[in-house]
């Protein structure tokens, strides 16, 4: 924690996204503890046009958190290239250099370099590392000084409450957001269909190979000419990405593949709390400064009643409601955090 940090108001920092200096401008004034945000290139696994943050916008953003107490954090959550190390390297001096309260990554190699040239940068294990139990989080610990894992959304609470007690790295979770079918840090279907890695460039479903056509039967949404799915007048649609779309299958056409639904972590916090999860983590960096103020605003909300009342605490039907219209599907899940057979 730098000094210009004060402590979370429950003891579970709220991890808040920002792509960009509005929406971090959003998530602070309505509650965050931290925001995360990322480069303007293929350092982080949000690397669409229009979001992200260059020198300019990181300083002012840096100030304004540190002018209110709060923390920024850098997810620097790809896989560098032998052709372009430097490019990932050059990030972790910038974020270095610019004051950054902590690094978010994935690769080893990248934690080795922060760790011997800049020894005082705190850093996060990224989801990406995919990081499911406590040997492997002690190992980045041990070896690179890791001072936080991001959980993959894979474990139940059973085996978060485990591996907590089986390591001194502080835990977060993700509480709210888009769910990945894949194994965080192991995607591999944008590049199947696109030739370009979330892990190696930073996004998902590139933009420049999207593509919107009218056609008699509805709006046909492709991604590099494959057929993500097919929208019917009114119907709202999707950015397309594979692991979302609708595929025909035997006959039927359906969303083989995933769902689209958002977590939804809200009843949980009780548990959470218990259990000794230091950081709750909101998905959506991708996402408007509306959108963050108004899952911010909900999500401050009820970790100060879980605080206030921890035996009484229940979701109020507002805070339901007010996720409801921005979840994916306008769905929500528990996902592995429940599992009825455990």
């Amino acid at each position: 924690m730098t000094e210009h940090a004060a402590p979370p108001r429950s003891g579970l920092e709220l991890v808040c996204p920002a792509g960009s200096l509005p929406a971090l401008k959003s998530a602070v004034d309505n509650g965050a503890d931290c925001v995360y945000l990322g480069f303007r290139d293929a350092t982080n696994a949000r690397n669409f046009a229009g979001l992200n943050f260059d020198d300019a916008a990181i300083a002012a953003g840096i100030a304004y958190a540190h002018q209110r107490g709060r923390k920024v954090l850098l997810a620097l959550n790809t896989y560098p290239q032998a052709h372009n190390w430097g490019l990932w390297r050059g990030a972790i001096d910038r974020a270095a250099d610019a004051g950054i309260d902590a690094v978010i990554l994935a690769d080893p190699g990248l934690m080795a370099y922060a760790s011997k040239h800049h020894p005082a940068l705190r850093l996060h294990l990224s989801v990406q590392g995919s990081a499911t139990n406590y040997d492997a989080i002690n190992f980045y610990h041990e070896h690179f000084g890791i001072a936080r894992a991001v959980l993959p959304r894979v474990l139940s609470l059973t085996q978060v409450e485990q591996l907590i007690g089986h390591t001194p790295v502080e835990i977060e979770v993700f509480g709210f957001g888009s769910l990945c079918v894949m194994v965080e840090g192991r995607c591999a279907l944008s590049s199947y269909a696109t030739g370009e890695s979330p892990n190696t460039h930073g996004v998902c479903s590139p933009a420049k190979a999207v593509r919107w056509q009218e056609t008699p039967r509805g709006l046909d949404a492709r991604l590099n000419g494959v057929l993500i799915d097919r929208y019917a007048d009114g119907e709202s649609a999707s950015y397309p990405t594979l692991c979302k779309g609708r595929f025909e299958v035997e006959g039927d056409t359906y969303y083989a593949i995933e769902e689209p639904t958002s977590l939804n972590t809200l009843a949980l916090l009780p548990q959470l709390l218990a259990m000794g999860v230091r950081a709750v983590k909101i998905e959506g960096r991708q996402r408007s400064p509306a959108y963050v103020a108004q899952v911010t605003r909900v999500w401050r909300d009820a970790i100060d009643a879980c605080r206030d009342a921890h035996a009484r605490f229940s979701v109020k039907p507002a805070w339901t409601a007010a996720l409801g219209k921005l979840a994916e599907g306008q769905q929500h899940t528990l996902g592995a955090y429940h599992r009825a057979w455990k």
